[in-house]
């Protein structure tokens, strides 16, 4: 009897004892076991050509073949074993081979991605950038052009969109002696305790010295301390909402000279009322930090199209010297203060600073060079800076500033006694400025104590290439930073 002619028999007899008589079958015959889906497919595709291989038993094993081979999931048996790889091989075989030709293929794009990049900085921040690299064209002022210095006059610049005047003045350039001399009063380096500092062989110790000869080109400087008028209109966005009001009201859009504006990163919000009740409104804006301040000058070169800039150590004390070589600008004699500065003393009934071009200026006409607010340089402080040139003539001399603190400020404020208004004082800024920050990380936009200083811009004549302009620019690192830790927090 033929395996099929068994299997025939058996279903025949009882589909429940099927799965016994073909094992007992298979067991006499020495035919593998199958599964029930096996034998169900035998019994259905066998009957047909049962009648034409019923004398030839020898061809039931080849017979048998073909069912493993259509079915996809056998279990034991080693021929059909295979086929589940070749079953899985439509999916499983690409995928070896892909990453051997098209991982490459999909790669290459990956890698490239990196190349193309600059292509999405195209979104261009001119915080990041030097300012002379995309200053615009300067809107027409009266009397703020000058092909040299001869032809330098006052001028007046209209903030633009805005009803906020600056006044600027010219400088001449030339030659100073930087510093004071070691007869000056009140020169030397006192304590936490007032005492005044020695060094370790006894002598006493300046950060005014030595004297040295510095050349200074010519340059235009703000009339008066920039005002919170003036600063607010970048400080809090005031300008850029006024004009998004606008277009909003006429259905208008930005120029290009606006979208590059409003792409100048702005201060988060400060904490509290930075005036901390002293006044606004014709008031000198003080507070910001040093890279606030220099952003501010990279926004006002963005509107007007004329490149300001914080000045030097070197420039702020030659124009306040204005050429005078005494302690102050109007002498040596503090008793004539009250005539040109604001001061501890004589501000005690204003708690606090006063509004800009009260007293008198000093002789290049400008106002509030001693006291009020002091104001920030571009510098770093060192005491011992000036000591690399002594005895040479120096120009455009610059401590480049790499840490935050300690920066130079300069003039003295309402709150100093007067000789820290000397024309050569120098003030170091100190991390206690921030102490009263209540945010974490600390802003880098403000500083907290009323003391702290504000601005006066400059603009030189000659416009720097891009080289040396990297020295004015703000941070950008410390921004980025700062940006990311606050995580799009304002």
């Amino acid at each position: 009897m033929t395996s099929v002619t068994r299997q025939q028999c058996v279903v025949q007899a009882c589909c429940l004892w099927m799965f016994v008589f073909v094992v007992m079958a298979a067991a006499l015959t020495g035919c593998a076991p199958r599964t029930i889906e096996e034998i169900a497919s035998a019994t259905t595709v066998a009957p047909e050509p049962a009648p034409a291989e019923t004398p030839a038993p020898e061809e039931s094993p080849a017979e048998e073949d073909p069912v493993p081979a259509e079915d996809p999931v056998p279990a034991e048996d080693p021929a059909p074993a295979e086929d589940p790889v070749p079953a899985e091989d439509p999916v499983q075989t690409p995928s070896p081979e892909e990453p051997v030709e098209d991982k490459p293929v999909e790669d290459t794009p990956a890698e490239e991605r990196p190349a193309d990049e600059p292509a999405e900085e195209e979104e261009f921040n001119p915080t990041y950038a030097v300012t002379v690299e995309w200053l615009p064209e300067p809107i027409e002022v009266a009397d703020a052009n000058a092909a040299e210095e001869a032809d330098m006059k006052p001028y007046s610049e209209v903030i633009p969109d805005t009803d906020v005047t600056f006044e600027m003045v010219p400088i001449p350039g030339g030659k100073f002696m930087m510093g004071s001399p070691e007869t000056e009063p009140h020169r030397w380096l006192k304590d936490e305790e007032n005492q005044e500092i020695r060094d370790k062989d006894g002598n006493l110790v300046s950060d005014e010295g030595p004297q040295h000869e510095v050349a200074v080109e010519p340059f235009w400087m703000g009339k008066y301390e920039v005002t919170w008028d003036e600063y607010e209109q970048y400080g809090l966005g005031i300008d850029a909402q006024r004009r998004a009001l606008m277009h909003k009201r006429d259905g208008t859009k930005p120029s290009e000279r606006e979208l590059l504006v409003d792409a100048i990163t702005q201060p988060t919000k400060p904490y509290t009322d930075m005036t901390f009740g002293m006044g606004k409104s014709g008031y000198p804006a003080l507070c910001m930090s040093q890279l606030a301040a220099r952003v501010y000058c990279k926004w006002l070169s963005a509107k007007t199209g004329r490149f300001y800039r914080l000045p030097t150590e070197a420039e702020w004390e030659y124009a306040c010297r204005a050429g005078t070589t005494t302690a102050y600008s109007f002498g040596d004699d503090p008793d004539e203060i009250d005539d040109y500065g604001w001061y501890f003393d004589n501000s005690e009934d204003n708690e606090g600073y006063s509004k800009v071009g009260l007293k008198k200026p000093n002789p290049w006409g400008l106002y509030d060079m001693h006291g009020n607010v002091p104001e920030w340089c571009l510098d770093q402080y060192a005491a011992d800076f000036y000591k690399q040139f002594a005895g040479n003539t120096t120009t455009r001399p610059l401590a480049i500033a790499n840490d935050r603190d300690p920066r130079v400020a300069r003039g003295g404020s309402f709150d100093d006694d007067a000789d820290r208004l000397r024309s050569a004082a120098r003030f170091p800024s100190h991390e206690n400025w921030r102490m009263q920050d209540p945010q974490l990380p600390k802003s880098i936009w403000f500083n907290t104590e009323i003391y702290c200083p504000g601005i006066r811009v400059v603009r030189p004549l000659k416009i720097p290439d891009a080289e040396e302009a990297k020295a004015y620019e703000p941070d950008v690192e410390v921004m980025k930073e700062y940006e990311q830790a606050q995580a799009g927090k304002q």
